[in-house]
Order: C-alpha cells, then structure tokens, then sequence
C-alpha cells in the first residue's frame, strides 16, 4: 500500500481554561464561591479585594509588553463595568431586547414591562465601604459557638462528686466517648480493651470501674444522657419523672413496660399488639403512649453545636408600592457580590517588562482578570436567569404557590438562547428571596398534571392544594389518599391516589391512620 500525506480541515468543540473557570463558577454556591474566591486571593498576587472606593484596572488595557499612555489608563478605568452611575430603562415586552447584564437591578409588574436601573454599587464601585473595624461587634457565628458544649456542662457536674481519683478519670473518659446526642455507642468491653490492652485482668477491672462511673453519669444532668441506645434513654427519663398521683404513676409503669418492647411497636403505634404484649387496656396504652411521646429522645440536642447554615439569597424580589397591577424589583443580593479587583501597582509595574519571569507573571496577571470577569458573567447570568422565572412565576409573587405555572429548564433556556445544563447550573444552589418566604431557584420548576380545561397545572400547586386540604380536615375523620384524589379531580386537576401519597409523602404529611391517631 502506497504511502501518501493528505490536508484534512475538521471542527472541534475545545474547552479553554476560561471556558472551564466560567463553567465551575456558575455551578458553586454563594459559600463554595467565597471559598474559591479566598483561595484565588491567597494564590494569585494580582488580585486583591477592594475594601475602599478605589480605581479599578479595565478588564481590556493594553498587554503588559506594550506601555500604555496615563490618558488610555485613566479612559479605561473610568470605563470600568464595575462602577456605572448611569440610569437606563428598558422594555423587555419586545422579544429582541434582552436584560442588562452589568450589574443590572430589574423591577417588573403585572403587564410585563421591565424597568431596570443599573446600580453598580452592587458591585461595590461607588457605594460606601462597609465598616470592617467594628471588631467591638461580635460575630454571629462566635455567639452561636459560644455556647456551653455537653461534655463541658457533664464534667462541670462532675466536680461536684466526690469521687477517688479512678472513679472520676473513669467518669471523665466516659463522658468524652459521648456522641452529639448524649448517646454511649461504644460497650464498656470496648472501651476497657482500648485501654488495657492485652491484660485480661485489667480489662474486667476497667469495666467494672466504666459500670459504676456509668451509674454516675446516667444521674447527671440532661437525664437520659449515657443511654446505649433509645429504649434506655426514654427509661431513665421515666424512671426519673416526678409520679404526682396514683393514676400518673400507673401510666408511668405501662410507659416503662412499652418501652421494653420493641420500639417498632410503639413507632407505628400498634395499639393492638402492645395490648397484648403487655396485657392492659388501650386506654393505658394510649396514654403511656403520649407520655413517652413528650420525652428527649435527644438528651444533648440542646448543647448541639449545630452550624448555623443561613441561607443567604442570590436574587431578592420585593415588591415596589402597593398600586395595581403589581410591581416587583428583582436585584442581585449586593451582599454575595465579591469586591475584587487587580492591584494596580502590580500590573503596572510588569508593563515594559521582558524575560521568562516577566511571562509567568504575566499569566498570572491575566488569569486575575478572567477570574473577575467569570465572577461578573455568573452573576449577570445569575440575574438573566432570576429575571426570565420571575417573568414566567409572576403569579406566585401576588398569589403565593397555588398560583405555580409548570415550568421546565428548556423553556428558559430557549427563551435566554442558553443550554438546558447552564440553566440547571445556574438554579442548583441558588436561592431567590420572595414575598412568601427564601426559595432555591429549582422550586419554581415542575411538572405540570392535566385539567380538565386541557392546561396543566403546577405539581408545586398541587402539593399546596393538598396541604391546604390536610390542614382543614377534621382530625377526627381525616382524608384518605383516595379522597383527597376525588377533591382535586373537583377542582379540575387529575391526579392519581398514587401521585397524592408521593406529594403527601413529599409534603411529610402522615397517612390517615397515624393523622388519626396524632
């Protein structure tokens, strides 16, 4: 076979590093971008925050390698999409005009119209500088912290024992085996062979000390705290419950009896068997029933240290007046807007500059200014996005969500010329904060069921229908799955028994029986 060279022309699709830092920006949370944006401040000395009002270097100057005239610098700056006082106003009812997407703050009413006003102090141009010294303010988060944790609130306890020397190591190490909820998971056997190593006889008089230090814990405070699992701990409570009268004291005892059966049981509340497990009457049951139900099933849920995760909103939608028809201004939190720019004095000392370091920081240089132009291109995709729901779901801000519309990706994404997957990036941790309350921006997507007037309505309005149906039934006599299928289909909307028990279920709605007994 005869060798030969042959010219071929081909097309390919080629992700470039700024292609890839865009798409990964889109996708992160408000606290992943805070991540990533500190994390780019420590490696990059190009990039620095701008904590006072202070130039900012255009994205598009002159190379390093080319000097630029102080005029062009100073044009350039004063150009600068991060600091715009201008006020514009735009009509979007025409399908050619798309929203701005410079740090754009948009309103819109009832007939469709869009007012926007660019507002650039969102991104921290003009707008004053927030007070960073106030170090006399005490964090949120350091109160929240602050907080007494459980082994400490045990071990304060502890001291007021008067214990030997072994007994109250012994009791300090079982109290630092304690998980968040006051539970010991690991056995006394366990926790003697970690420390006794291969000493038989030192492991038997470890865990006989652990048993009396147990003892002395299970009497401290919260009570039922060193439990080895739920039926213990629910008894100790009861064991420790002050008995007023004879009947509460009997109650207390078939409690006691209850909670040695199989917790199964008493989740269900399967009356029937534990009558005849126990062998009193339902009425007994049902009482020791609802005093177990008042017990801690977490002793150390109060001492928690729980990280307090506040959700902080992309995009806040508030209601401007209270004429009719009504109007909503949808603007980007200026709250998640990062203040960054590229150090002036840095850039300006690599221009003119020649040789193998003066390219690798030149690469640096220019990576800064990608990394400020993909978080600028985030949050106006952010607000393109933000502004085509609230376009589309303008009833639920006047209505609430029985007003939902069905909604799926790819109508957003026909309608802004972006792929389904951007859109799906750009809702996933996202969140918009409403008149009715903070929602992540996929709430408002759904799946539509058939009516009868040949629309589809929104299965968010769906489960809103259902919970309103839930919530003004009579207890005595609650709604079947089946019932509450024949409701909807009054109301227009078909919906299967099975599609209402996986809304309820979705809604954490219990079924009839336990409603009933509830």
């Amino acid at each position: 076979m005869k060798q030969g060279l042959s010219l071929r022309v081909s097309q390919h699709l080629a992700l470039t590093p700024q292609l890839q830092q865009s798409i990964r920006l889109l996708q992160l949370s408000t606290l992943e971008l805070n991540q990533e944006i500190e994390q780019m401040l420590d490696d990059n000395p190009f990039l620095e925050k701008d904590l006072e009002a202070a130039e900012r270097e255009e994205f598009g100057l002159a190379q390093a390698d080319a000097p630029a005239q102080t005029d062009d610098i100073d044009a350039a700056r004063e150009m600068s999409s991060f600091e715009s006082s201008s006020e514009i106003a735009v009509d979007t009812s025409a399908s050619d005009v798309e929203p701005s997407v410079d740090g754009v703050a948009e309103s819109w009413d009832g007939d469709g119209s869009v007012e926007m006003a660019a507002d650039d102090s969102e991104w921290g141009g003009d707008a004053p500088a927030r007070n960073n010294d106030s170090d006399d303010e005490t964090d949120a988060t350091e109160l929240a912290r602050s907080q007494e944790s459980l082994t400490d609130f045990l071990l304060r306890q502890a001291l007021r024992l008067r214990l030997s020397d072994t007994d109250r190591a012994a009791l300090r190490y079982l109290i630092e085996n304690l998980n968040d909820d006051g539970y010991l998971e690991d056995t006394l056997r366990s926790l003697a062979e970690g420390l006794g190593g291969d000493d038989e006889e030192q492991i038997e008089e470890l865990e006989h000390r652990f048993q009396v230090a147990l003892h002395l814990l299970h009497s401290l405070e919260p009570v039922g705290v060193g439990a080895r699992n739920l039926a213990e701990c629910l008894t100790l409570q009861l064991k420790a419950m002050d008995a007023p009268d004879e009947d509460t004291d009997a109650i207390r005892q078939v409690a006691l009896l209850v909670c040695k059966q199989p917790l199964e049981l008493l989740a269900k509340r399967d009356v029937k068997r534990l009558v005849l497990a126990i062998n009193e009457n339902d009425v007994q049951i049902k009482a020791a029933i609802a005093m177990i139900a008042r017990l801690e099933p977490k002793p150390g849920r109060r001492f928690v240290e729980v990280e307090r995760n506040v959700v902080v909103p992309d995009v806040l939608v508030t209601r401007v007046g209270k004429s009719t028809p009504h109007k909503f201004r949808v603007v980007l939190n200026p709250d998640v807007m990062p203040r960054l720019r590229v150090h002036d004095i840095y850039a300006n000392a690599l221009r003119g500059g020649k040789g193998d370091n003066h390219a690798g920081l030149q690469q640096r240089l220019q990576e800064a200014r990608w990394f400020i132009k993909n978080i600028q291109q985030r949050f106006e995709t952010i607000l393109r996005v933000s502004n085509a729901i609230a376009e589309r779901q303008k009833n639920f801000f006047i209505h609430g969500e029985l007003a939902m519309r069905p909604m799926v990706l790819r109508e957003i994404a026909e309608e802004l010329g972006l792929h389904e997957s951007t859109i799906s990036r750009v809702t996933t941790n996202k969140y918009m904060s409403t008149p009715y309350g903070t929602f992540e921006l996929k709430y408002f997507f759904g799946s539509g069921l058939e009516t009868e007037s040949g629309n589809n309505a929104s299965s968010t309005a769906v489960r809103a229908l259902i919970k309103q149906f839930v919530a003004n039934e009579n207890p005595k006599k609650p709604l079947s799955d089946n019932q509450l299928s024949d409701m909807l289909r009054e109301q227009g909307i078909e919906c299967a028994r099975r599609t209402v028990a996986k809304y309820r279920e979705a809604l954490r709605i219990a079924p009839t029986n336990l409603r009933k007994t509830l």
